[in-house]
């Protein structure tokens, strides 16, 4: 299987939808629908349902399975679907099946959920995923800055579909010596903690970057992917310069708004309510201006 036009499909702005809630607190899909057609004309070829921007810890197995079906059918061969799986094995390799059958192209594995994780036991729960797809490109999602790069390496020996991965540990350096130790060229690296960190992540081996942000600005994500890949960081970090207090909103309290923030600037532009569900919560309403007038100073 040829997995260059996947690994060439990662390295780009990877962005992560949000999951519009109606004023029943159910999936509104129409409105979603009408959010990534919006994505899609803005420039967008790669989205992520149910990634974290989609509040996948929030959404039940129907409603996952929901999101990732209208995704690939809105989408329509216009960008490569990258589906969000998680929580315990079975239920993850049910939600890759299910991506593979209903025609998405990859899946991304939530890092695992548990107070207990050991590397051997890492690389057992994302082999059982990916010699379950064996159709399908599999990014781990890497948030475990005790995980050594040899181990990834470990296990792309084994499931050579691991192609990619989300490498989301705050720190740049130990991000370079770890894509280094895993096989700088083996995979497509992908600055999974957005915006603020896809400079630094890029000078240091990454060639593509998650976005929330996008979904209220494809432009402003494009324009510093556009920079990054010129390698023109001056003009990479006009674009920092621009976001980053919406980002800095989002990371505040250890990202308790990072969802809210995002759909405080949508609910802004008039396209979709502000609800998220709990754990996380709406914006108090002296911050809504705020977000207000940093998405207005976007030229969107």
């Amino acid at each position: 299987m040829d997995l260059s036009p996947l690994k060439a499909a990662l390295a780009d702005v990877v962005a992560i939808p949000v999951t519009p809630f109606a004023q029943d607190g159910s999936i509104d899909t129409a409105v979603h629908r009408t959010l990534l057609r919006r994505l899609l004309d803005g420039g967008v070829r790669i989205v992520t349902p149910n990634g974290n921007t989609g509040e996948f810890y929030a959404l039940d197995p129907d409603e996952r399975r929901t999101v990732t079906e209208l995704t690939v059918e809105e989408v329509a061969g216009r960008a490569t679907v990258l589906v969000g799986v998680g929580h315990d094995v079975p239920t993850a390799v049910a939600a890759a099946e299910h991506a593979r059958d209903v025609g998405a192209e990859m899946v991304m594995v939530h890092q695992p959920v548990h107070p207990y994780v050991s590397q051997d036991g890492w690389i057992d729960y994302h082999r059982a995923i990916a010699e379950a797809v064996p159709e399908l490109g599999v990014v781990p999602y890497v948030r475990n800055p005790l995980l050594s790069g040899d181990r990834l390496a470990e296990l792309a020996d084994d499931c050579p579909n691991v192609i990619g991965v989300k490498y989301s540990v705050p720190d740049a350096a130990r991000f370079g010596a770890f894509a280094r130790d895993a096989g700088l060229e083996r995979f497509v690296w992908v600055a999974g903690l957005a915006e603020l960190y896809a400079p630094s992540y890029f000078a240091t081996g990454a060639t593509g970057f998650t976005s929330g942000l996008v979904n209220v600005s494809p432009a402003v994500s494009l324009a510093m992917l556009e920079a990054l890949r010129a390698g023109d960081y001056p003009a990479a970090m006009k674009v920092w310069e621009r976001i980053r207090r919406f980002e800095e909103l989002r990371a505040d309290r250890q990202s308790a708004d990072n969802v809210t923030v995002v759909k405080e600037g949508l609910a802004s532009l008039g396209l979709c309510r502000r609800d998220v569900r709990a754990p996380s919560r709406v914006l108090p309403e002296a911050k809504r201006a705020e977000v207000a007038e940093q998405v207005a100073g976007w030229s969107i």
